[in-house]
């Protein structure tokens, strides 16, 4: 997979809701349960981290409703080369990292899942855009705040961000409003409610 390709499936993702699902730490069946959630709300796309056992079969339960229903579900938490590995073998479509590799970064595109790193600072910024990753997660963003999106949107223009890190119903509309591409829902998907999902698009 081309870096062009990964662009463009994170461009089709968010194109309807610029918002994605985080769902850690859910069983197999609340996962399978949460995902059709946001699905049928009509996020696209769907993250569940990577950490553990249960995770790895939560991962692969979700991977498995999103095939049968035509959706996408990826790999969060992604920091080596064998946890994107094992995100491939589980059924993942896509991998998001806390940080940025460019070791991970290139294998998960060797393995064809687009993948979306993420960055704090300038440098961290450039240094992705330069291996060709266009769209990237800015976290943590509750802390960076949403005036680092505006800010980083000066000096790299075709950066594409997707703010994650203790979004919620009230904040998201101020990232997206600072430029952010998408953002990302952890604990707060559940709460969100129809006019909620309204501003998104």
């Amino acid at each position: 997979m081309q870096h062009s390709e990964a662009a463009t499936f994170f461009g089709r993702g968010f194109s309807h809701r610029r918002a994605m699902a985080i769902l850690r730490g859910q069983s197999p069946e609340e996962t399978v349960r949460l995902a059709s959630a946001a699905w049928d709300a009509g996020l696209e796309l769907v993250e569940i981290p990577l950490q553990n056992a249960q995770s790895a079969d939560a991962l692969a339960a979700g991977a498995a409703e999103a095939a049968r229903r035509g959706r996408f579900v990826g790999a969060g938490t992604i920091t080596s080369t064998v946890l994107v590995e094992q995100a491939a073998a589980l059924g993942a479509r896509f991998t998001v990292a806390p940080g940025f590799d460019p070791e991970v970064a290139a294998r998960s595109l060797d393995l064809g899942m687009p993948h979306l790193p993420g960055v704090a600072t300038g440098s961290e910024v450039q240094a992705a855009l330069t291996r060709g990753c266009i769209w990237l997660k800015a976290f943590p963003a509750e802390a960076l705040g949403a005036s680092w999106i505006s800010a980083m949107r000066g000096p790299f223009p075709e950066a594409r961000f997707v703010a994650t890190g203790g979004i919620n119903a009230r904040n998201a509309r101020q990232f997206l409003s600072a430029g952010a591409g998408a953002v990302s829902f952890g604990a707060a998907f559940a709460e969100l409610t129809d006019d909620d999902l309204i501003h998104l698009t």
